[in-house]
């Protein structure tokens, strides 16, 4: 296992941790004040946890080495179970949430002591902070390695388990907040609207997450390229190389969180001999790993330019 899905594994971990534990409180408090809000966070909550499992499973299963029968790895099978955890998310959270939510709006609820509730909340808080801090450690350091903000990494990076992480703890966080909202603007007015409307607000939140994570992980399993600034450095590098006149055609395709396949046509200048271009596909297959993260296969076929 590489360092950077190693580091994904243990921020995965945290985080299914810190949910699992919220989940529970959030349950409890939810049952004893009757908030729609709070049964939706729970949900919310029991969502990511399953969720965190499923990329626990995603993180090992892509890690596994190639094999006779899987030459190039097992990264996409980790998108698989991303993509699982996912719809976790979609059904389990948003469709509980907003359908709760929905039903306290139109059936109204009775609302207990919020005392406990409250408490619950501003100690999840503290405890998704804790996860998102995690996260967003990780994601300061992969965005210093590739000299792009942290914003960007999220969301160009293969690492989906990182991406589902980062988004899940800042839509808790999110929430959390409106969980407060609602229970406030219940008990200020007497009212359950506003218990209910946070209640389907998270669940809307929730779904935007899920979509942006099942496009994210369907884009990399049906077999995504690298990021334009990539492709840009791997053909700078392929044309540094003296021996090559021109990059007729550059494809590349993400294999996993840490794994890229570069397959290019390159036409060499007229006086490389054979030895010659052995030598130079094997320079150049030398220093784009050196000089590009990721790159894990290169493949170069030398093609006549049609200029």
């Amino acid at each position: 296992m590489s360092d950077s899905s190693g580091e994904s594994l243990i921020t995965v971990v945290v985080a299914g941790l810190a949910n699992l534990a919220i989940a529970v409180a959030k349950l409890v408090a939810g049952l004893i004040s009757g908030s729609a809000a709070m049964l939706s966070e729970a949900a919310h909550s029991f969502a990511d946890t399953v969720t965190e499992v499923l990329l626990v499973v995603a993180v090992r299963s892509g890690a596994k080495p190639a094999d006779r029968r899987h030459p190039f790895g097992h990264g996409p099978a980790g998108y698989f179970w991303a993509l699982l955890a996912a719809g976790a998310t979609l059904v389990g959270g948003a469709g509980f949430s907003i359908t709760h939510g929905l039903h306290t709006i139109s059936h109204g609820e009775d609302l207990s002591d919020l005392t406990l509730s409250y408490i619950v909340l501003a100690v999840s808080f503290v405890i998704e902070s804790v996860s998102f801090l995690r996260g967003l450690s990780q994601v300061r350091g992969e965005a210093r390695k590739w000299n792009v903000s942290s914003f960007r990494l999220v969301r160009a990076t293969p690492d989906t388990a990182l991406k589902a992480v980062m988004l899940e703890d800042t839509a808790a966080l999110i929430g959390l907040v409106l969980a407060a909202l609602g229970l406030l603007g219940s008990q200020l007015t007497g009212s359950a609207l506003w218990d209910g409307l946070a209640s389907v607000a998270i669940g809307v939140l929730l779904l935007a997450v899920a979509l942006s994570l099942i496009v994210a992980n369907a884009s990399l399993l049906i077999g995504r390229s690298a990021p334009r600034t990539i492709e840009g450095l791997i053909r700078t590098v392929l044309m540094e190389q003296p021996e090559v006149e021109d990059v007729v055609e550059l494809l590349t395709m993400i294999l996993g969180p840490n794994e890229v396949l570069v397959a290019a046509k390159v036409d060499f200048t007229d006086e490389a001999s054979a030895a010659g271009v052995e030598r130079a596909c094997e320079e150049v297959d030398q220093r784009l790993r050196a000089r590009v993260p990721g790159v894990a296969h290169v493949f170069l076929d030398p093609t006549p330019s049609r200029r």
